[in-house]
Parts: structure tokens; sequence; C-alpha cells
């Protein structure tokens, strides 16, 4: 049984990693990935990772026994955690949510500790949980067929185009695509998935044989699905260069559109041995540093017909 403690230094923190010994990813290189070994892949990630979760509301992906153990999604902030992490109380119905958010270096070492492999994020902010500044599309291939995922990105991101949308392309680490827009922050849930639904009919319309908007699997009749879904309050979606819960521990990464083409891309195509190495080449510094507005893109699609 692993035991003991050692300090890491995070940020202007030195955090205790309790067990590091401890196995969370069997047979994940030659040891297995330790809890030590987690906690430095986010210290190193964290220069591009907490640019992607700072002052959004967390849901927090636990496996306390690692990978082959009992799995618990954390919404509440437990009174445990230290005073120096912050949290966001936010209305659900019938009460408030205290949701853990990750600002520095040592808040990610420490939640590694807590054995939180994954990080799931708001696509809106503490301040302004209502008005959203991404908007997801998810690229859900029926099987493994990651061709198709492919494709489907491809023509999702043709149409963004037409829409005068710039978009980012993500890895899930399982077996899709995150196709993520950048908004103003200035339109309310409601709009923007009824956007984003109008946006992933037009885009079915165009190659219905391959592409579906059924929510229902059984009646997907084997197409690629165009999840919309995670765009509404209190919905969730998966952090960019967070460690999924899968043998090899496959990182969800964003890519550029170029690397679309290469013919070893998959869903899974890095892990935490070598995302950093990815996370160095920036993939994302071509999207502009403002996100847009909804309303031009709106009426362009509706021009669409």
């Amino acid at each position: 049984m692993s035991t003991g403690t050692r300090n890491v230094r995070a940020g202007n923190r030195t955090v205790e990693i309790h067990r590091p010994d401890k196995t969370l990813f069997p047979g994940t290189g030659t040891e297995g990935l330790t809890k030590a070994g987690l906690a430095e892949y986010y210290r190193s990630v964290a220069p591009f990772m907490l640019p992607e979760l700072k002052g959004r509301p967390l849901m927090l992906e636990r496996r306390p026994d690692g990978l082959e153990g009992l799995r618990f999604m954390q919404k509440n902030t437990p009174d445990s955690y230290p005073d120096w992490i912050r949290r966001a109380e936010l209305p659900k119905r019938d009460g408030t949510v205290t949701h853990t958010v990750c600002d520095t270096t040592a808040s990610l070492v420490y939640l590694a500790d807590q054995a939180c492999l994954t990080f799931h994020r708001w696509l809106s902010r503490a301040g302004r949980p209502d008005r959203p500044d991404r908007l997801v599309f998810d690229l859900d291939p029926p099987g493994d067929d990651f061709e198709s995922v492919r494709r489907a990105a491809r023509q999702l991101g043709e149409l963004l185009g037409e829409l005068n949308l710039p978009s980012t392309l993500m890895t899930t680490g399982s077996r899709g695509l995150h196709v993520i827009v950048p908004l103003d922050g200035r339109t309310g849930f409601d709009e923007v998935r009824e956007f984003a639904t109008d946006v992933a009919r037009t885009l079915a319309d165009r190659d219905p044989d391959r592409l579906t908007t059924e929510v229902r699997t059984d009646a997907r009749g084997g197409r690629l699905y165009l999840d919309v879904q995670r765009n509404a309050y209190a919905q969730t979606s998966v952090a960019p260069f967070s460690v999924r819960a899968k043998e090899g521990a496959p990182v969800a990464m964003p890519i550029s559109w170029e690397q679309l083409a290469d013919p070893d891309l998959d869903a899974r195509r890095w892990t935490v041995r070598d995302a950093l190495e990815q996370a160095r080449t920036r993939p994302w510094s071509a999207a502009p540093s403002r996100g847009r507005a909804l309303g031009p893109a709106r009426r362009r699609l509706a021009e669409l017909g």
C-alpha cells in the first residue's frame, strides 16, 4: 500500500501530495501513472490549462482508488478544502451549489492530490453564470470510426466559416472531437443553444446520410451525432488538457485545424506522456483573443435557408 507524503512546489505555494506512489493508471508506461505523476502532469501544463479554467465553475471527476476504482462526480466543494481554493456559490433549482474554481497552479496540484482526474468546466464564468462565452459542438461517432469525426469537423468548420465564426478544435481523449466557438458573453444560454441547434440541423440537412441531430441513440441509424446538449446553464464540457479516465491516460488536447489532416490523429492521440509537447506548440494561437457576437451569425444562418 502506498503511504507517506511528498511536497510539491506549485507557484507560490507548497502542496502536500498524500500517498504519492499510489498507482492511478495501471500499465501507463513502465510503472503506471502514480498520484505524484498526475500532480506533476498538471503542474507542468498549468501555464496552458489555467487560462482555459480561469473563473469557471467546475465539476470534478474523482477516482480515489484509481482507474479501476469507483468514480464520483463532485460539484460541491468540501469544507475540508483549504481556504485558498477559490469557490463560487451559484443557484440551482431549490438551492445553491458551491463549485470549485481553479485559477492557480497550486489549485491544480491540490486537486490532483484529491485524485481529480478530469476537469469539466462550465461554458460561462462564475461572475456571469448565465452568459456563456463558449459554444461547444460535440462530434460523437456511433463507434470508433474517427474518419467520420474528421469529416464532420471539416464540414462544421466550413459552415462556421460561412457564418464568420472562428472556431477551435480539441480531441476529447475519448472518442470524438469538440468544435469550440468563442463568444462575446452577451447572449444567454437559451439563445446560444437554439443557435447551436440550428447550425447542427443545417449541417445534418447537408449530409443526412452521415450526420444527425437525433438525441435518441436508436434513431441515429449509425450516423454521427452532432451534440449541442452541453450548451445550457450548469452543463459542463471536458476542459482542455484534462486527463481522461481511460487506459493509457489520454488527454483532451487542443489541436490546430491543420492537424485535422494528420493520418495519425484520433481522439486519444495524446496522453500525459506527450501532452506537454503538443501544448507548447500553442495550437490555438491563431484564434481571436475576443469572442464574437451571435447576432450577425444568426442572420447569415437564416439567409442560408
